[in-house]
């Protein structure tokens, strides 16, 4: 069964908001192996947004909107899906005496119109916000209605939209993630070709992020349990042919495999920054428990703080210059012996989009590793990308670095 996601709200087409909901409705429909062949946006508009949910039931066997259960006259959306699917719109006595409850003395005639709800549908109780969500099926389409704030529909798509879908279907749909950082998706898919192009149950299907890769391999069967066991060789199967380029499963990103890794040997890191600004250490400390493993970043950005906190010599930024593999090591030396730390990390390069020249283009940096076995320096050229771009590359690259020649 596949899904659009219709977002209600003229402010998605005005750019004032992004719309976060589609990404994380999308996301997790992804996990279900729910396809989503549709996102359309459309603005507080009835007519506009009936032709939408006319052209969406047409194409997809589920239909979830999000936005417009609100309290203020252009909080259309239930009234509209309503009349389109033939539903009449009753007081839900129940939702209504928990807004009371909710609101207390901020009640409004106004906010009672969030407890009218299409007859007969599945109530989706909103323990986040105000406006209860709903659930029907008509004319051989399942609706679904979420809030529109993040902060109410993240939730409630988790914990309510998620468990009616599951109740629909015959058996379970369960997927595992293939983590993958160091080769690029062309390759991954070339070598996984044969898998993806002959398997059905489970199904193996590749998916490129910024600067990552990720196979998720998916599988139906009549239970949780079988539909793993179902996923596990083909899982297995990949992680033997890509080899250490894959860095976890079902993990939540390159940093926490590093932050686990180090505190499982009892490790900890210390990271000198120049290119990255802080980047390392920030995505190093937005893992909990990393005050286990990280304890000092230093972002030097000038020679001159190269030279007085890390120890990297005059000699070596003149001769080599400041971006160099010299350098690289000298920072991620001198970092481990101001911090203390087991494992030293240095990083330095141009982000553009100016400061390059012929022999060093915009976009090339260095990562250094330092730690009692040994040291380990490399070079990447990220061409034609945007600064942001550039630096997040070079922290994931040196996150990897330190994965490769210190956990592996």
């Amino acid at each position: 069964m596949n899904c659009e996601i219709l977002s209600v709200g003229t402010e998605l087409l005005l750019g004032e908001i992004a719309n976060l909901d589609a990404q994380i409705i999308s996301q997790g429909l992804s996990e279900q192996g729910i396809d989503v062949f549709y996102h359309t946006v459309v603005g507080d508009n009835p007519e506009r947004l009936k032709k939408a949910l006319d052209t969406a039931r047409q194409r997809a066997g589920i239909i979830i909107t999000t936005g417009g259960l609100g309290p203020t006259a252009d909080d259309l959306t239930k009234e509209t899906i309503a009349a389109a699917f033939g539903r009449r719109l009753v007081m839900d006595p129940v939702q209504q005496k928990r807004l009371h409850e909710r609101m207390g003395a901020r009640m409004t005639p106004n906010n009672e119109k969030q407890a009218v709800l299409p007859e007969g549908c599945t109530v989706l109780e909103n323990d986040w916000g105000t406006a209860p969500g709903c659930a029907f099926e008509a004319q051989g389409c399942h609706v679904i209605m979420l809030p529109g704030p993040p902060r109410e529909c993240e939730p409630m798509f988790r914990y309510r939209a998620l468990p009616y879908l599951e109740s629909l279907r015959e058996g379970v749909i369960r997927s595992r993630y293939v983590k993958i950082f160091g080769m690029g998706e062309s390759e991954m898919e070339s070598r996984l070709s044969y898998l993806m192009n002959t398997l059905k149950n489970p199904t193996a299907a590749p998916y490129a992020k910024e600067g990552e890769c990720l196979v998720r391999v998916t599988a139906k069967a009549a239970d949780e349990k079988q539909a793993l066991a179902l996923c596990e060789p083909v899982v297995q199967e990949v992680c033997s042919v890509l080899g250490d380029v894959v860095y976890g499963v079902d993990v939540q990103s390159l940093e926490q495999v590093v932050v686990e890794g180090l505190r499982s040997r009892g490790l900890h890191v210390a990271v000198a920054e120049s290119c990255t600004g802080g980047l390392i250490a920030r995505r190093i400390t937005d893992i909990p428990g990393a005050s286990e493993v990280f304890g000092c970043g230093l972002v030097t950005y000038s020679n001159e703080m190269k030279n007085k906190l890390l120890g990297v010599s005059n000699e070596t930024l003149a001769q080599f210059g400041a971006v160099s593999k010299e350098t690289a090591l000298e920072m991620a030396r001198g970092v481990r012996r101001v911090s203390g730390a087991d494992v030293g990390v240095g990083v330095t390069g141009i982000a553009g989009p100016g400061g390059g020249s012929a022999e060093k283009p915009v976009g090339l940096f260095y990562a250094a590793v330092s730690f009692e076995g040994g040291e380990q320096v490399i070079e990447r050229l990220r061409r034609n990308a945007t600064r942001e771009r550039t630096r997040l590359y070079a922290s994931s690259c040196a996150l990897d670095l330190v994965r490769r020649a210190v956990l592996l």
